[in-house]
Formats: C-alpha cells, structure tokens, sequence
C-alpha cells in the first residue's frame, strides 16, 4: 500500500564542505521555532556530531538519511515517519551537493536524497571575497541536474550589508535568500572528529539563541517557508510493521559523554523487534541495569577515559555480564572501551572492560574514514554466517592485539572505495566488536538476530 503526505521541505546543501551548512541548518530551525513552526530536522549521511547541533536547536533528535547505507525506501520511510506531523522539515545535506560514493553518478549524495524527497535545495556558498563569480557557481549547481531543484542560495560570510546587496545584483538566475557575515564568537568548536557533540558544555545556550536571531534579521524566511511549501506531494509506502506489544527482551544502551553515536533507525528497529531499550551510563552509573544484552555504540571514549577507567563497578558488571554469557555488541567507541585498556595521546594507558584482547592507541593521524561492506564469516549474535550490511568507519585510533592473545575475527570488511578487503568483527564468546557503524537499514536481518540472542539469553537466564 502506499499514500501520499504533503510536507514542506527544503535540504541545505553546500557548494562544498566547510561552507557553513550546519550553521545555516541550525539557524534556520531556530528561526522557524520563533515563528511557531513545528519543525522536524534530518542529516544527509552518516554523520552523528551535525545532529547534536541541530537536537539544540529543535529541542528534538535529529534523524540521518544515508542513501547508500539505508537505501531510497528506508530514506523516504524514516522521512515519512518523522516529519508527519511537521509544518515544515529542513534537511541538512553532507559534503558538496553532488557529492557521494563515486565520482560519475550521484549515489549516497544530498542531491540524491533530494530527488528521493522531491525537496527544493537551499544552496550555501562560502561568499568570502567573491561577487560576480557567485552567479556563475549558482547558475552551474542549478543546471548540472535538472532533477535536482536548486531554489535558492545562502550567501555565508559575507564582508556586510554591502557585500551581500551586490551579491543579489549578481546572482539573477537562483535568487539570495540572504547570508550571514562571520562572527567568530558564534563559531561552533571542532576536534578531531569534527565539531564537539553539541552539549550544553561545549556550546551554551546563548549561541544557539543568538544564530536564531541573526537568521531572522539576514534570511528571507517568508521566501525561504514558501520554497518549502512548494514541495510536492510525497509518495510513501505504508508502514506495516507494528512493534511488538510484549518486551522480548530488555538491551542496554550505553548513552553519556563517552557513548552517543546511534542512529535512530537503528534504535527503532530494535524497539520494533520487541526490545526494550534502558540507556545506562558507563562513566557515571555505579551498577548495569537488569537487561538481556548491551549495545555500546560509538563516541569519545578517549575524551572520558579516566572517568570510565575509574568506575570499576560498571566494569565488573560488564564483564559478569559477558562471562555469564549475556550478548555484547560494541561500535567503534564501544570496541574501544570493551578492549584492555586506551592509550591517549599523552602517553598514559586507561584500564577498560577488557573483554577483546589488546590496547587501543590513540593517534595523530586518521585511520580509516569511508564507507564498508561487511560479510560476518561465521555465525555471532547478529546472525548467521554469510551477513552482509553496510556501514561507515572514521576514526582516529588503532587496536593492537599481542601475539600471545588471538581472537577470532568474524568480518570480512571491503572499502566502498575500493582498497584490500581485510578482517574484523573481534568476538569472544557472546562479545562482538568492530570499529563499523553498521547501519540496519542495510540489512534489517541483523537487528533481528541480535534481538533474537537477547531474547534466548533471556529465556535461559531469567
């Protein structure tokens, strides 16, 4: 079955990376906030740090919708799902516009999910030092895909009232709808990974306020709703899946400022199946709640290290768990914090779970960043062997197991940008681990078999 939904939609894309586009995303929320709008808000890609920027804003999560990981159905799905009752949806593209997974095709791009969404794009262009030349790049972006509706531009950076005035003089065939000159006081911090999580501590709540005003007073938000408005109607696909009514099993998610990386489909799909998710905190909570399996997604472990090395309790209640044979799933920061120990940049070697043998080492350099195929070699708590689904790497560290200590590693991991298919997936016992962030939406079976595993732990042990 399938039905038709009418929300007003726009995707921020960007002329490149570093051009502003979650500064603009945020602003804009908070500015359609003020105005009384229902708003729903969403990520192109595989990113979780842009999402916690725009969760300030909004007060709600944010949802990602990766085309290459999750597929058009499941894009349009979750969109669906989230923005039903929205007024409007303002979705936050990755990279350039037309950039994704291959250099000839627009596959896992914004301009993609744009098409699947059938929503206007509002273009974002670092105008530093540019005039004239601003119409040339708006007019190529517009004309590059006619499928792809370039609606508007967002002049970022701009020198002043000046400057953006000459700007709209230039730029007739994508009209401006406003900029924002650089105040380096509103600058959102970045690390490693990118911009820090948006919590209260990294950004206060006066910034977010503050972008929410300076896009009320430099955007032309009437322009701006009306391009949303203009979406057409969307085709989706009913969903028929009901989640169950009975908890088959309870999964503890780690959640704090060491564990936030989850995507939400994920999550869904778990509750779906009939888990019930209880989020606990490794770093601040004494005793692991009563549950049927864990699942630590990824994060900044090393940030928290000696928070979560000096919580011994959760420590001894982690490993109790696993060596009673309860299922341990772990991602990227959750592998990191299962193995013996962290070693941070300065040196020093934090104990951790050690439920995977070898250290994990902090390095100046990154280690792995893209998207993967993976195909489990043997069967785990997600399945049977011979699994495959997608997911995405970016990090920053490296395991080393000794010698001395093997463990079976369950993944076959290939790059999708090509590169020598390599072994992963750490496993011992019930204790799987991996530095992918798999995303279900690639292969639904695998959040059932790692729902299944929690219900028979549950069965045998409760």
């Amino acid at each position: 079955m399938a039905s038709t939904i009418q929300i007003p939609r726009i995707v921020v894309g960007g002329a490149a990376s570093g051009v502003g586009k979650t500064t603009v995303t945020v602003a804009l929320i908070g500015a359609l906030r003020a105005r009384g709008l229902r708003v729903a808000a969403f990520k192109c890609g595989p990113d979780y740090l842009d999402p916690s920027y725009h969760e300030r804003a909004l007060g709600a999560p944010s949802h990602n919708l990766d085309g290459w990981m999750m597929g058009r159905d499941a894009v349009v799905g979750t969109f669906a799902r989230i923005a039903r009752d929205a007024q409007v949806a303002v979705v936050e593209g990755m990279m350039g516009l037309y950039d994704g997974v291959a250099p000839d095709s627009d596959d896992g791009s914004s301009a993609e999910i744009a098409k699947w969404l059938g929503a206007p794009v509002l273009l974002v262009v670092d105008a530093s030092g540019m005039a004239r030349t601003i119409a040339a790049l708006a007019k190529g972006y517009a004309e590059f895909d006619r499928k792809v509706r370039v609606a508007g531009v967002v002049a970022n950076r701009v020198g002043g009232r000046g400057h953006l005035d000459l700007l709209r003089q230039a730029c007739r065939d994508v009209p401006i709808m406003g900029g924002f000159p650089t105040d380096p006081e509103l600058t959102f911090p970045e690390r490693h990974l990118g911009l820090f999580a948006a919590t209260a501590a990294a950004v206060p709540q006066k910034v977010f306020e503050r972008w929410s005003a300076v896009s009320r007073e430099w955007l032309d938000l009437d322009a701006i709703v009306g391009i949303a408005r203009s979406a057409p109607a969307l085709k989706v696909s009913d969903e028929s899946a009901k989640s169950q009514t009975q908890p088959r099993a309870r999964i503890g998610i780690a959640h704090d400022e060491a564990f936030h990386f989850y995507y939400d489909d994920n999550l869904r799909r778990l509750e779906s199946l009939g888990a019930e998710l209880i989020r606990f905190s490794p770093v601040r909570d004494e005793t692991l709640p009563e549950v049927d399996g864990i699942y630590i997604g990824g994060g900044y472990p090393e940030v928290e290290a000696e928070r979560l090395a000096s919580n011994a309790p959760m420590i001894a209640g982690i490993r109790a768990f696993a060596a009673n044979g309860g299922p341990v799933y772990g991602e990227c920061g959750g592998l990191m914090y299962l193995a013996q120990s962290i070693k941070t940049l300065d040196g020093r070697a934090w104990p951790m779970a050690g439920l995977v043998p070898g250290e994990v080492l902090m390095v100046e350099r990154l280690q792995a960043l893209g998207y993967v195929e993976v195909e489990t070699r043997a069967p785990s708590i997600l399945g049977a062997a011979g699994l495959q689904f997608r997911g995405h790497q970016f990090r920053y560290s490296v395991l080393e197991i000794p010698n001395e200590r093997p463990v079976a590693r369950l993944y076959s991991v290939k790059s999708r940008w090509g590169g020598v298919e390599f072994e992963e997936g750490y496993s011992v016992g019930n204790v799987l681990a991996s530095y992918v962030h798999a995303h279900w939406a690639s292969n639904p079976t695998a959040a059932e078999g790692f729902v299944e595993s929690c219900a028979r732990w549950r069965s045998e042990h409760r």
